[in-house]
């Protein structure tokens, strides 16, 4: 019996030793996460889902208990995924822009703390956490563009935008530049900061509209460069909404110079055609004289090429086009285009010269033909518009030319005595060069070219 007592006892001194060496193995446990090798990563949201891949845990691990946590920047925990499966399932692009942390994670059972909405920064008991792996979501709008349109008149001043704010609290992570492009989106200039885009001129740009965007963009973007278009970017980017900045013009005229002759024939300009104009809220045309009082306004091109300009006599005229916002005042018959005031934009001006060899007034004059010089004298000219050349011309009253004095003077130096018994009339013309049949012998209806004559004065020789 008292051998037997002394095998439990034995049997009772061994097993308690054992259990003893067993507590002494589970203290000495201590839990380790290894190297958490990948990304970083860089989505856009979207709406696409992204995931992550290529994550790898690399080192010594060990601990009863593992998992992956997913938390915010501050260390609240957003995820649990229990296996590297479940890590590359998770859609980043649900979660809105900004950024997250992925740990790996051992730990026994006496861990606290590892739930949703908890801060990993908080946990209790026996745990490691590995390095984080950084995932950055972007905004897809890049930023916020506020401030604008803006609307500039192509001139000779230099026109730069201000008052641009930019929200981009959303971006991270990424590279960022702002985008200058026309209305196609083809990439005019790329500035680095709002500075560099207020320092902009757009009037050199000339007319037309351009876009100002925020570009946030990845590593290895490709396409960004002057003359590309954004449409063919490859890579992670997000573009913000675009500020306008309308340069207006009201373009440039061609046709003419036209020249007309007073007759009582109308006279109507053709063929004129605008070309790079931008235009404003209103559009018309504006008649001028030569000193830039305004004579009409006619609304369309079409009725431009409606007005007799044979009815407003001789001189110059000149057809603008305009271009304005509501509230322009000083565009009326009868003000000077130098009183506009508002927002406008005129194009060049094309002129139309009305010419005429002017209104004669003295005599009529009456001689006897006596042996004794008969000279006229106090003959004035008016309403005249001259072109290139100008003379005088004698005829008999069948309209034959008898002589050309070239002036005023010479006319006056005429002996009109010694030409017999019969009627002369005198009169003034302008031409241009290439008139044919002004020569003595010929007859004034045998007249060829651009000319135009005055009226007759009356010399009669009794």
């Amino acid at each position: 019996m008292k051998a037997y007592r002394i095998i439990i006892a034995l049997s009772i001194l061994l097993l308690g030793f054992t259990s003893c060496e067993n507590d002494d193995d589970v203290a000495m446990i201590v839990p380790e996460a290894g190297t958490l090798v990948g990304g970083p990563f860089n989505f856009v949201v979207d709406g696409t889902a992204d995931n992550v891949s290529g994550v790898s845990i690399q080192g010594t691990t060990s601990g009863t208990n593992s998992s992956y946590v997913i938390t915010d920047e501050a260390g609240s925990i957003l995820g649990l995924p229990a296996t590297l499966l479940d890590l590359e399932g998770v859609d980043f692009d649900a979660a809105g822009p900004g950024v997250c942390l992925i740990w790996y994670i051992r730990y026994e059972d006496n861990l606290t703390g590892l739930s949703m909405g908890e801060n990993a920064n908080s946990l209790n008991g026996d745990y490691d956490l590995s390095n984080s792996l950084t995932v950055t979501r972007s905004s897809l709008f890049g930023a916020s563009l506020s401030g604008g349109p803006f609307t500039f008149i192509v001139d000779s001043t230099a026109d730069q935008v201000s008052g641009i704010s930019l929200d981009d609290s959303m971006v991270n992570g990424m590279n960022t530049t702002f985008v200058i492009t026309d209305e196609e989106n083809n990439i005019l200039g790329l500035p680095p900061t709002l500075t560099d885009v207020e320092g902009v001129d757009f009037n050199g740009a000339g007319a037309g509209v351009c876009l100002i965007w925020h570009l946030t963009y990845g590593d290895g973007l490709t396409g960004l460069t002057v003359g590309n278009n954004v449409n063919d970017f490859v890579g992670t980017y997000a573009l913000s909404n675009s500020v306008s900045v309308t340069r207006a013009s009201a373009g440039t005229l061609a046709g003419g110079p036209f020249l007309f002759t007073i007759d009582d024939m109308p006279d109507m300009v053709e063929g004129i055609s605008v070309s790079g104009n931008q235009d404003l809220m209103e559009t018309g045309y504006v008649i001028t004289d030569d000193a830039n009082n305004i004579l009409g306004l006619p609304p369309s091109l079409m009725d431009v090429e409606g007005v007799d300009f044979n009815g407003a006599g001789a001189g110059v005229c000149l057809i603008w086009r305009i271009t304005y916002e509501a509230g322009l005042t000083g565009l009326g018959v009868g003000e000077n285009v130098s009183g506009l005031n508002g927002t406008y934009s005129l194009s060049n001006s094309i002129e139309v010269t009305r010419a005429s060899a002017g209104t004669l007034s003295g005599g009529p004059f009456d001689f006897t033909v006596d042996g004794t010089p008969d000279m006229v004298s106090g003959i004035t000219v008016e309403e005249n518009l001259d072109l290139m050349n100008t003379g005088w011309v004698i005829t008999d009253d069948a309209n034959n030319i008898l002589g050309l004095p070239p002036t005023l003077t010479d006319v006056e130096g005429v002996d009109f005595d010694a030409a017999g018994a019969g009627i002369c009339l005198i009169w003034r013309i302008t031409y241009e060069d290439g008139l044919t049949g002004l020569m003595a012998g010929s007859n004034v209806s045998g007249l060829n070219g651009t000319y135009d004559l005055s009226n007759a004065i009356t010399v009669t020789r009794n």
